[in-house]
């Protein structure tokens, strides 16, 4: 909002009012202004203390969702600017809000929840910058002459839901001349105006609609609806009936015993009611103030029986632009790409959280660290990811030893179990304060989020220094380390195969060197030597503790020696074909089934391809037997589980605590599908030089990838064809491609359109 703001923050909430246990209701707020000639242009900018929708003579403004969307409110507080010329006139003029609690005094978090977090009271500011034709202006804003009413929202939460009394509607109340003499003053709200900054990342929108594939009646009796796709986002209702009636609308992702499962949502009721008004004609409603993830609907209270064409799932998600696709000659491994998507869609909902359902819904760290290359080929993510890592930079300097949060926006929360208070030095989560730029620069050639970030990322790194001490070895205290590994007790999620230790120590390492490089590429050559000498002491202490010589490790798990490999520990040839070969038997022994949890499953695949083994890493992928990813395809998933057992073979969900069916942290593997499966990956930062290296296997027949690089579309396509790998290949402009294609010698292929061909290697046997 330009500064300085004349406009004051303006508050419904009356002196005193306590702070409810349950959802509260939206408010009604409006204004008049008079202007006085023809307009040439008009800039309107707006946030709220909540999350608003704005009215400009009885036109809402904008397609925005939830806005202003969710920031480190107290550091970063986000507004819109929207172009209103076409909404004003000379003349009199309305203007006025719907306000709602949103995340800003809202219930967040789990185990309950906390409410009023960042404020007591919801608030409006706004500001609207007139430019007349005669080339005079003035500006109107939000102010003492503002009054306010209660609305037909007579409670909206991000968790509860929504409800809403259509008799309780005002017609025009956002358009001049509307009677408001019953409505209330407002109150003024000190405000803070220095941390407001004009939105640096896409909004959320209603993306799409999807139509129901079934209505049924479940024994109980329970009208239930299937939308056939895991989504986030709400229900949109055509109904007709008498006035009075309230029709309820419950949301859930699966269903067990043939009932909407709820049980997983824990303390989320995701439950909305809409009362009618009793319109002849019919009346429409879609939620303003709340989302839910769902697959399935329980309808309660419909008058007559419900025409599947009257209820629509509408998508929300912030609106990214799609720049990566993928497909092959495996329907099931098509499936798992769409999961993955869909998974992405569903939480990158203003941030990047872990899941869209149940009560949490957080912008966990560790879940975007290891998805963050997966999330860069399939959308533009890179304002997005930027304002997200704005705020953890925000939050982590509110932490005296330079650690981050675990979670960001960062807020208190409720937990049973043993998270220390304050910022956890969490391994793998905030790592994410080094990881996620370096992503972004990898895949777009972002030097910038380097700068921006670079005391964020040296002060992790200094703090976990400091923790770690001269042994290098990290560890200490309660770690998720490689969390949901598949051995883990349901009830104790991080207690892992792999030692907290040994995970915590291997990313010591890894984010010591990420940090060498990026004080290289920002010309710091002190830090860049100081680091790198940092991350050589820290693999030697690596090797020293969990290396017992000739590439084998202390611990023998697929996570272990995924670590090892990937972030480059064992840098004798030797030693690393050790590591792959074993590597290699313990995928085998273990009849190709997953070995890893939320930190070791991104890895796995590249440890086994980098040492020889694609043929095992193809094993992984395509094993079908629990735990898998194409378990969880063929038991119906529409997108991926929290758990690789979300839901059990016989169809019950999951007894754990945490058992969401939309989590992407273990999606990562599409990265690797992408690179591997299909051959393209970035060989310098920002597809400058594409690296394609297609690597066949899984009795595919063809794959292909698509990405929209910075430089223009990059297209990699193989084919087998008799005896020959046949590969299509179009490099964008300014750019250029190392082709390695098996059993060939590597070569430069410039922009346009080219086709390769080789003899199709031999796969040898899964080991």
């Amino acid at each position: 909002m330009p500064h300085p703001c004349t406009a004051r923050v303006i508050s419904p909430t009356r002196p005193g009012h306590p702070s409810a246990a349950a959802a509260r209701p939206a408010a009604l707020l409006r204004g008049e202004f008079t202007l006085r000639a023809a307009v040439s242009a008009a800039r309107l900018s707006v946030t709220a203390l909540g999350v608003y929708e704005l009215e400009l003579n009885g036109a809402v403004v904008g397609d925005h969702v939830l806005a202003p969307g969710w920031t480190s409110y107290r550091h970063r507080h986000r507004y819109q600017v929207f172009d209103v010329t076409d909404l004003v006139r000379e003349g009199a003029n309305a203007w006025g809000a719907h306000l709602a609690d949103g995340w800003y005094r809202g219930l967040l978090g789990f185990n309950g929840g906390t409410r009023d977090i960042y404020g007591e009271d919801t608030g409006l500011l706004a500001e609207l910058r007139i430019e007349y034709a005669d080339g005079t202006a003035h500006t109107v804003t939000t102010g003492g002459d503002w009054r306010w009413s209660p609305g037909p929202v007579t409670a909206a939460g991000l968790y509860e839901g929504e409800e809403y009394d259509a008799r309780r509607e005002q017609a025009g109340w956002s358009e001049p001349g509307f009677d408001d003499s019953a409505w209330e003053p407002v109150r003024l709200l000190p405000f803070d105006t220095s941390v407001l900054f004009e939105a640096d990342s896409p909004p959320v929108r209603r993306i799409e609609s999807v139509t129901p594939v079934a209505v049924t009646t479940s024994a109980t009796g329970r009208t239930l609806v299937d939308f056939g796709q895991n989504l986030a986002g709400r229900l949109r209702i055509r109904v007709r009936g008498e006035a009075g009636r309230t029709v309820t609308l419950r949301h859930a992702e699966v269903l067990e015993d043939g009932e909407l499962c709820t049980r997983p949502l824990r303390h989320a009721t995701a439950t909305d009611r809409y009362t009618l008004r009793g319109d002849a004609d019919g009346e429409v409603w879609e939620p303003r103030f709340t989302f839910h993830g769902f697959r399935h609907a329980e309808i309660d209270a419909w008058p007559g029986e419900l025409d599947p064409a009257d209820v629509t799932a509408v998508v929300l998600h912030s609106d990214l632009r799609p720049t990566g696709w993928f497909s092959c000659s495996d329907a099931s491994l098509n499936r798992l790409h769409e999961n993955v998507v869909w998974g992405m869609r569903g939480n990158f909902l203003d941030v990047p959280t872990d899941c869209p359902q149940r009560d949490e819904r957080l912008g966990w760290t560790g879940d975007v660290q290891v998805f963050a290359p997966t999330a860069a080929f399939l959308y533009d993510v890179r304002a997005f990811l930027r304002s997200w890592l704005r705020d953890l930079a925000a939050d982590q300097r509110d932490d005296e030893r330079g650690v981050p949060p675990v979670f960001s926006p960062d807020i208190p929360v409720i937990t049973p179990v043993p998270i220390p208070p304050g910022n956890p030095p969490m391994a793998g989560w905030c790592d994410a304060a080094v990881i996620v730029p370096w992503v972004l620069y990898e895949r777009y050639g972002d030097t910038e989020v380097l700068r921006a970030q670079y005391a964020s990322m040296r002060g992790w790194v200094d703090a976990v220094d400091r923790l770690a001490g001269d042994g290098r070895i990290r560890g200490e205290g309660f770690q998720f380390g490689d969390w949901l590994d598949p051995a883990a007790p349901a009830d104790d999620p991080g207690r892992s195969t792999t030692t907290s230790s040994l995970v915590a120590t291997a990313y010591f390492a890894h984010s010591a060197r990420l940090l060498a490089r990026t004080a290289d590429v920002l010309a710091e050559k002190d830090d860049a030597e100081h680091y790198d000498a940092l991350a050589d002491s820290v693999r030697d202490a690596f090797r020293h503790r969990f290396h017992t010589g000739g590439g084998r490790l202390t611990e023998e798990t697929q996570t272990a020696y995924a670590l090892a490999l990937c972030f480059r520990l064992l840098d004798d040839d030797a030693e690393r074909a050790e590591a792959g070969r074993r590597l290699a038997e313990l995928v085998a022994s273990g009849d190709h089934r997953i070995g890893t949890g939320f930190l070791g499953t991104p890895l796995v695949c590249d440890a086994l391809t980098d040492t020889g083994h694609v043929d095992t890493a193809f094993g992984l992928l395509t094993q079908r037997s629990c735990p898998s990813w194409l378990y969880q395809v063929d038991m119906g998933a529409t997108t991926v589980w929290e758990r690789w057992d979300s839901m059990l073979p016989d169809g019950s969900v999951h007894p754990g605590e945490m058992t969401s069916f939309n989590h992407y942290a273990l999606g990562a593997v599409a990265d690797w599908m992408h690179r591997t499966v299909a051959g393209l990956a970035p060989a310098e930062p920002g597809y400058r030089r594409l690296l394609v290296r297609p690597r066949p296997g899984g009795g595919l027949t063809w794959a292909r990838a698509t990405h929209e690089t910075p430089y223009g579309r990059a297209e990699t396509g193989w084919r087998v064809e008799g005896s020959l790998l046949l590969v299509d290949l179009l490099v964008p402009p300014n750019a250029s491609a190392l082709v390695d294609l098996p059993g060939a010698e590597p070569v430069t292929a410039g922009p346009g359109r080219h086709t390769f061909h080789t003899p199709l290697p031999q796969l040898q046997p899964q080991q």
